[in-house]
């Protein structure tokens, strides 16, 4: 799926209902990328925790957390390859110990070409993420392109944080694909379309959220331009939503509005 033609690529936002049922997951996925394809997507994102998902969390996560080339991802290789498409998704990852990982990863015909283990974990809200979840690593971010567009990756809770959509500007990235179960709240939707227009703006690139519906997320599933603005999206509805992305595009707002280049600071791990 790696070419440098410079061309528009259309990203898909697909916003599903994760549950414990593995298989439907899997159903949902596969047909959700169908009509994702058909719409002119050739990149898909799907929500955090798309292979395995309970409310609240228990010890089922570390007997359903699986490799990143485990049957999650095989299955996701053969979806991708029937359609043509690079399919992201949220992915319960073995860890080393009690606790799981919170992976992200984009598998096309060819395997997994990038992943992404989430830095910062949702201890936030009343909720304790941690106590099944461990961080991933301050790792080099990975990155896959499609058509001359650079994609990069990034986990729900780490959009509270700058630092990180800014790391993955400064490894290349004009989209980064957030994969999110966004739970809701008070003023929770206004948060998760804040941060993922604050993130576009700041970093002058592309940013798409995924999120679980109702009554567990807030849906509003979404793909924001380099200047802020949405340019696709999805209500509280099982559906998917396409934007093309064009990095041209993101090269024409830096001329513009030069920020990047101006800043006097840059992020260091702490």
């Amino acid at each position: 799926m790696t070419d440098a033609t410079g061309r528009p690529i259309g990203v898909a936002v697909a916003q599903f209902a994760p549950t414990a049922d593995e298989a439907a997951n899997l159903e949902a996925i596969a047909e959700l990328t169908g009509t994702a394809a058909r719409r002119g997507a050739e990149v898909v994102l799907f929500p955090e925790y798309a292979s395995y998902f309970i409310d609240p969390f228990d010890a089922s996560l570390l007997e359903h957390a699986q490799n990143v080339d485990g049957p999650f991802t095989t299955a996701l290789r053969a979806i991708a390859e029937r359609h043509g498409v690079v399919i992201v998704a949220g992915l319960l990852e073995s860890g080393d110990g009690e606790r799981v990982r919170n992976t992200v990863v984009a598998v096309d015909a060819g395997g997994v070409q990038a992943t992404y283990r989430k830095l910062h974990l949702y201890d936030a809200f009343g909720q304790r993420e941690s106590d099944w979840v461990e961080a991933g690593g301050l790792d080099a971010p990975e990155t896959f392109a499609v058509g001359g567009v650079r994609f990069a990756l990034m986990t729900c809770y780490d959009l509270r944080f700058p630092e990180v959509a800014r790391t993955l500007a400064d490894a290349g990235a004009h989209v980064v694909l957030t994969a999110a179960e966004w739970v809701r709240g008070p003023l929770k939707e206004h948060h998760w379309r804040t941060l993922l227009q604050a993130r576009a703006i700041e970093n002058t690139l592309y940013v798409a959220g995924a999120d679980h519906p109702p009554p567990l997320g807030v849906g509003a599933s979404i793909v924001v331009d380099p200047q802020g603005v949405e340019i696709a999206g999805i209500g509280t509805a099982t559906d998917v939503a396409v934007a093309f992305v064009d990095a041209a595009n993101v090269d024409r707002v830096r001329r513009i509005n030069p920020s990047l280049a101006l800043r006097r600071f840059r992020v260091e791990p702490r």
